[in-house]
C-alpha cells in the first residue's frame, strides 16, 4: 500500500516538474505543455524495469508474444493489474486498453478534466516505449482518453 502511494506521489511530482518547466520557458504563443521530459523519464524507467523483468526469460518469439508480456507481467509489475484488452491488426499496430487507468481514477468521470489527461498518460507512454526498446522493438506510443478513467495506448512498432 505504501509503495502505491509513493508511486502516485512521485508521478504527481514529475507532472508538476514538467508544468513548472513549461511555465518558465513560456512565451505568449505557447499554450501546449511540453511533456517530452515526462515521456523521457518514463522511457528510462521502462527500459530499466524491462531489463530486470526479463533477466531470466528467454527471448520472445514474435511481436505478439512481446505485447502479451507487456499486457500481463510488465503492466502487473507497475500497476498491480493486467491490461483489460489487447487488440492488433497483425501489421505492427497494437491497442492496449486499461478501463480504470490508475492515474485517471482520482478524477471525475465527467468531461471537464479530459483536457488534462495527456499530462497523466505521458509517463506511461514512455514506460511502454522504453520497455519495448529494451526488447529491440522501436515504437511510437500514443495515448487516447475519450472517457475517464479509461485509456487506450496505441503502439506502432516500426519495422526495419
Amino acid at each position: 500500500m505504501a509503495d502505491d502511494i509513493l508511486f502516485e506521489l512521485l508521478h504527481s511530482e514529475i507532472i508538476n516538474y514538467a508544468l513548472d518547466q513549461s511555465k518558465s520557458n513560456d512565451d505568449a504563443a505557447k499554450k501546449e505543455v511540453d511533456l517530452s521530459n515526462v515521456e523521457y523519464i518514463g522511457f528510462a524507467a521502462g527500459y530499466k524495469v524491462m531489463e530486470r523483468l526479463t533477466r531470466e526469460w528467454p527471448r520472445f518469439k514474435d511481436e505478439l508474444d512481446t505485447m502479451k508480456f507487456i499486457c500481463t507481467d510488465f503492466w502487473t509489475c507497475i500497476y498491480k493489474k493486467q491490461i483489460d484488452n489487447l487488440r492488433t491488426n497483425h501489421q505492427g499496430v497494437y491497442v492496449l486498453q486499461d478501463n480504470s487507468f490508475r492515474f485517471l481514477t482520482s478524477f471525475s468521470n465527467g468531461q471537464q478534466y479530459l483536457e488534462y489527461a495527456p499530462r497523466y498518460v505521458a509517463y506511461t507512454c514512455g514506460l511502454i516505449r522504453g520497455g519495448l526498446a529494451n526488447l529491440s522493438l522501436n515504437s511510437v506510443v500514443t495515448a487516447e482518453v475519450q472517457a475517464m478513467p479509461s485509456c487506450k495506448f496505441h503502439i506502432h512498432v516500426q519495422r526495419n
